[in-house]
């Protein structure tokens, strides 16, 4: 009705927001471009550590300088990492690291994998952002390839390994997945909600690129089944039977084993446009008022009694006032963001757990290891207040990422915020999402933020579309999805484009490179070592031009497919 309307309308561009210049930050004297160079300095930092010491393996380990496996073998830094390169402006290395991540990654391995980390870090999560991330650099060379994302990858997204993990009784998955046979025989029936609800947007988009349906409906099925099962006074659990629909963990709450499923529910809405899910986010969102929100903190409760059961706050809750300014809730999401930002101003960082009552870490999880969501939450909610508390919070966390954090080989995870002892870890999602959002808190005019005044026209077979006019929607691990995408690029079945045509001229053309994994030019160089492309890219502070350029895909065939990639940027081919 009207309160849908409300919602969904603004609900795009809500977090895109200009609001006067002189606000925020001038009136606290905070340099934000001193900071914006300083979190560029650290993705650096980090970044080519990695490559030095920690490549092909999944993460760095900066405390001994070499790296270690983690989630399933296939350079999951490097996947995280690479549409940061792009809000940076560094296009040539971006270019340069699908060259390698396309040559050289294969998940068509014997290795058990969770299903929840490699839809939003791992093989969908790069299919989908290896496609869209294009979209800076060249939209209608992204659409042609959103169209054959089945068969621009040497590994391509399988049917076979995402649905089958979907292949349950109720329809929602198991939660790991062996990577080359399938579900194995004695996998646990045990999934947390948010390994069963955070599919909507990547497997939707995937659907959408490649014409085929199944992503979507599983992802759907699944939704439905955990809405289905909430208990009567509308919330539900931490872990489910995915066999017998049965609840195994009864604790309700917003944070981990459950938070992104709430977040799937408003940026699926989003992204799709789809009122139903908005609807089942909004009926969630009464029942978490009522029976979880204490004085604007977020306990968890017994799912079916409302009693309470952990009076704990949790690093990982902190996504909630972001998600909160989502559907435009911006006064309580400021009131919730201020409580847990007093808990980073008790420690230098937000510790894993927090006990509310006694105002203290709790036993075993003292430790920060650099998440990003209260800096996600400060992004969003500067974007639609400019308050400048939220930059406060990104000047905090700079100095204390820095201060404590930083060793010679990377950022170390913080094992206790109490004294601030360090593990021997860097997660993937530090440079994939806490790095990120810093850096777009402090670049007010990154091409992410654009407010719809600088556009793209795509002439597709069926019309004009408009790519690359803002209203980006994350997915939870901080990869950016054009809206537009899904419709502009969307593959319909009678669209054909000359598709086996061009993949046989391009992959025959492909099997003469070499491809190179080279280590990012050294900041040291600075300008100098940048391609004209980078320079123009990587202006801080200067908007870009604000008008329509027209590309039409249907000129593809009139020249070969290697060749109309390389009059604009080179994407495929290494030229160095």
């Amino acid at each position: 009705g009207a309160a849908m309307q409300r919602f969904l309308g603004p609900l795009l561009c809500l977090w895109a927001l200009r609001l006067p210049a002189g606000s925020g930050a001038a009136a606290r004297g905070l340099d934000v471009a001193s900071y914006r160079e300083r979190v560029r300095a650290m993705f650096y930092h980090a970044y080519e550590h990695y490559l030095e010491s920690a490549f092909p393996y999944d993460e760095l380990r900066p405390l001994t300088c070499d790296g270690q496996d983690t989630w399933g073998s296939f350079s999951l830094t490097l996947i995280d990492a690479l549409d940061t390169l792009l809000i940076l402006g560094n296009v040539s290395e971006f270019q340069r690291v699908v060259n390698v991540l396309q040559e050289g990654v294969d998940f068509d391995i014997d290795v058990n994998a969770s299903v929840f980390e490699t839809n939003i870090r791992g093989e969908v999560g790069f299919s989908v952002g290896f496609v869209l991330a294009f979209l800076p650099v060249r939209v209608s060379e992204a659409c042609l390839l959103g169209s054959l994302l089945n068969t621009t990858l040497n590994t391509p997204v399988s049917p076979e390994f995402c649905v089958s993990a979907f292949q349950t009784p109720t329809g929602m998955p198991y939660g790991t997945v062996n990577l080359l046979h399938g579900v194995n025989p004695g996998e646990t029936p045990v999934t947390c909600t948010a390994g069963i609800g955070t599919f909507i947007v990547e497997f939707a988009t995937l659907s959408h690129l490649t014409g085929d349906p199944v992503f979507e409906d599983v992802a759907r099925k699944a939704l439905k089944a955990l809405w289905k099962n909430r208990s009567d006074i509308g919330l539900v659990g931490n872990h489910i039977d995915v066999i017998t629909a049965k609840w195994v963990a009864q604790d309700a709450g917003i944070g981990a084993g459950v938070d992104s499923y709430f977040e799937y529910l408003v940026k699926g809405a989003i992204l799709l446009q789809d009122k139903e899910l908005m609807s089942m986010f909004l009926e969630y969102n009464k029942a978490i008022k009522n029976y979880t929100k204490f004085d604007d903190w977020y306990l968890w409760v017994q799912m079916y009694k409302g009693t309470v059961s952990m009076p704990v706050f949790q690093s990982l809750e902190a996504y909630w006032p972001g998600l909160q300014s989502l559907i435009g809730d911006v006064d309580n999401a400021m009131r919730t963001f201020l409580n847990y930002y007093t808990v980073w101003k008790q420690f230098g960082g937000l510790p894993e757990f927090y006990n509310i009552p006694q105002g203290y870490t709790v036993d075993k999880r003292e430790g920060y290891p650099l998440r990003p969501e209260l800096i996600e939450s400060a992004m969003y909610l500067y974007r639609a207040t400019r308050d400048p508390t939220l930059l406060e919070l990104g000047r905090d966390a700079v100095e204390s990422i820095e201060k404590i954090s930083k060793v010679d080989c990377g950022f170390a995870t913080i094992k206790d915020l109490r004294d601030h002892r360090l593990d021997n870890r860097m997660e993937s999602f530090f440079l994939a999402e806490t790095i990120k959002y810093l850096y777009l808190l402090f670049d007010p005019d990154n091409f992410i933020h654009n407010d719809g005044s600088d556009f793209d026209v795509v002439v597709t077979p069926f019309g004009e579309c408009v790519l690359s006019a803002g209203g980006y929607i994350f997915n939870t691990e901080a990869h950016p999805i054009d809206p537009a995408a899904l419709h502009c690029c969307r593959k319909r079945k009678e669209e054909q484009w000359e598709v086996e045509d061009l993949m046989r001229e391009f992959y025959s053309r492909k099997k003469t490179k070499k491809f190179t994994l080279k280590r990012a030019p050294d900041r040291g160089e600075g300008e100098n070592a940048k391609d004209p492309e980078d320079a123009s890219s990587e202006k801080a502070g200067e908007k870009r031009n604000s008008k329509k350029s027209s590309h039409s895909l249907l000129s593809c065939p009139s020249q070969s497919f290697n060749s109309k990639l390389a009059v604009l940027g080179q994407v495929f081919l290494d030229n160095t």
